[in-house]
Order: C-alpha cells, then sequence, then structure tokens
C-alpha cells in the first residue's frame, strides 16, 4: 500500500478498480477459495493477476491449498467446463491454457468451482471477492489468510477426511493404528488439523 494516510474509505475507493477494463495488466483478483463440505471450513485468500491463464492458475491454486497436483482439475462455470485438453476428443471441455481469470470471473462477487481429482471429488468454490490495483513493490501471486490444514491426498474426499480425523482421535479404533503409519506420524507425533501458515504457502508460491 501506498505510505500516504488516508481514511479506509478512501484507501478502498483508491484500489478499487470496478470501472477500469478487466484485464489490464495492473489489476488483481483478490479470491477466496473454500473447500465445499468441510467444517470448520478450509479456505484461502489468494491475491493473483487477472491476466493469468487458468491452466496457471490451477498450479497456483493447488499450492495454495497444499495439494500436490498429483491429479486432474477442472473449473466449472455454468454449463461450461475448463480443464486440459482430452486428448480423445470425448470430454467436452473448453482448453483451460487459452483462457485468462478474467475471462471466466468479470466481476466482483463472480464465483466458479474448482474441482480435483475426480475420484476423490475435492470441489472448491473460488469467489472474487475484491478487483484491485497492484501494490508497489509486492509479487504476484501471493496468499495473505486462511485457516485449517489442507486434507492428505487420496483419503476419500471430505467424509473420508473426517472419517480419518475420527479415528485419529480414538486410539481404540479399528483403524487408528493404520491411519497414523499412512500419514507416517510415528508413536508421538500427533496430526494437526488446524495447522495453516501463509509464510510457507508463500514459500510454495
Amino acid at each position: 500500500m501506498a505510505t500516504k494516510v488516508v481514511s479506509k474509505k478512501s484507501t478502498d475507493a483508491i484500489r478499487h478498480v470496478a470501472a477500469q477494463p478487466k484485464g489490464k495488466l495492473n489489476t488483481v483478483y483478490q479470491l477466496k477459495i473454500k473447500l465445499e463440505g468441510s467444517k470448520p471450513p478450509i479456505w484461502r485468500r489468494l491475491e493473483v493477476a487477472s491476466t493469468v491463464k487458468l491452466d496457471h492458475l490451477a498450479s497456483i491454486i493447488l499450492d495454495t491449498m497444499g495439494w500436490d497436483n498429483s491429479h486432474l482439475h477442472q473449473y466449472i462455470v455454468g454449463k461450461d467446463f475448463y480443464s486440459l485438453p482430452d486428448p480423445t476428443g470425448m470430454m467436452e471441455t473448453l482448453n483451460e491454457s487459452k483462457y485468462t481469470l478474467a475471462k471466466i470471473l468479470p466481476e466482483e462477487k463472480s464465483k466458479c468451482l474448482f474441482e480435483y481429482d475426480f475420484g476423490d471429488s475435492w470441489r472448491h468454490e473460488i469467489l472474487v471477492e475484491k478487483i484491485i490495483e497492484t501494490e508497489p513493490g509486492v509479487t504476484y501471486p501471493r496468499c495473505t489468510a486462511g485457516e485449517m490444514a489442507c486434507p492428505p491426498e487420496d483419503c476419500g474426499g471430505v467424509w473420508g477426511y473426517y472419517d480419518i480425523l475420527e479415528a485419529l482421535e480414538n486410539p481404540k479404533h479399528p483403524e487408528h493404528a493404520s491411519y497414523r503409519e499412512w500419514l507416517g506420524l510415528g508413536r508421538s507425533k500427533k496430526y494437526d488439523p488446524t495447522k495453516f501458515s501463509v509464510k510457507e504457502v508463500n514459500k510454495r508460491l
């Protein structure tokens, strides 16, 4: 932010670019990404250039959430699906590398779904909270906030994840030991579902 002292209302007015043509290089989207079905919510706040292509954005989202990008993904915008090109030509999807973030979500409060791993079906709601100007000296993309740890890969989706957490909390659960071994927890280490660090996310980004 600039060092000039102004009111919060004035600052918001300066930073908002609703009247600007979307997709300009000095335009940044503030996104809130929330994992559907998670309670308490697993979410991240992300700032990313409006001109980013969807294939690159997918990698940014996965790094921000904490996934390892080992599965397929797709964006769902209304009745349209954006993903990697299907070599068989059987899937009616649009090539994500040809579209920008600003193209599919042109306005503040626009929403879409981002699905990762079609087996576990991790569905994320992406909300455009604000469209703002870049700040001098800031490198984008960046994560600015979030809560809760990302579930482990291949754990059976949201409900499978909560079954695992329940088993980990109960030493008498028949799968307690196997889940601890699967997660590499050893004898004394505990799995912390609340663990999240903006600093660690930005290292990945």
